[in-house]
């Protein structure tokens, strides 16, 4: 029983940290500069963590940067106000997320900056047969330690990780908690649940203040991935823009 929880809760937290860290702070919002050698780290990193979820670092940022722009609008590519369920709003971000992996789509003129971008990894470690082996792989770890077949439920979560915690996110963090600001949206800060997203579902704080990298903002608030952004600056892995230090 413990090493399939220990499993569960290491994959969900690594690939969490990946997620806010590496995609959101650094791909979608260039809070903080770090060089080549420390962005393809954590680009390996995010993959190795993320596993059969792993989410392109580009996508994933343009698609961060259209929902600031369009944030609870009809132009929102997830807000949970224009879909009948959370399955429905998942579906669509997908798709438009695979319209980008492929650039069979171009993004607006307005989202089309510099991302991270690693072409020969990427082209690679996006095909479905490293997805699956993935899978396979998730899948044995279990066999090989669940004390009984109940457990087999936990796997879908592995199988879609990275999906997982944007949809929470997405969801639940335009959906439901208080609000701080008047961000002409409904964004809101879902502190309850908080300790499961690392700092993510303050999206009412986020979205006033989209580049701080705190995104805690009152007392009794706390962003769990702040503390490791600052832990990154003291052996000068990252280095925050200096109008956002």
């Amino acid at each position: 029983m413990y090493p399939i929880l220990i499993f569960l809760l290491c994959h969900w937290f690594l690939s969490l940290f990946c997620q806010t860290f590496f995609l959101h702070r650094y791909s979608a919002h260039k809070m903080f500069h770090i060089s080549k050698f420390w962005e393809r780290f954590f680009y390996v990193m995010t993959f190795v963590t993320q596993g059969s979820s792993y989410l392109n670092p580009r996508a994933y940022a343009i698609l961060h940067r259209m929902h600031h722009a369009y944030s609870d609008t009809e132009k929102d590519p997830h807000s949970p106000h224009f879909f009948p369920n959370l399955f429905a709003m998942m579906w669509q971000t997908k798709s438009m997320y695979a319209d980008f992996v492929t650039k069979s789509v171009a993004p607006a003129p307005e989202f089309s900056g510099s991302y991270p971008e690693w072409k020969r990894f990427d082209k690679f470690f996006d095909l479905w047969l490293l997805r699956i082996l993935w899978g396979v792989l998730y899948t044995c770890f279990y066999f090989q330690f669940m004390p009984n077949f109940w457990f087999l439920l936990l796997l879908p979560v592995h199988y879609l990780m990275g999906p997982i915690h944007g949809a929470i996110v997405n969801w639940c963090g335009h959906k439901y908690g208080y609000r701080n600001f008047d961000n002409r949206d409904k964004s809101k800060n879902t502190l309850v649940v908080d300790f499961l997203m690392m700092g993510e579902l303050y999206q009412n704080n986020h979205h006033k203040f989209p580049n701080r990298i705190n995104f805690a903002f009152r007392w009794f608030e706390l962003d769990p991935t702040y503390p490791l952004t600052r832990i990154l600056k003291l052996f000068r892995i990252i280095h925050p823009r200096p109008e956002l230090a």
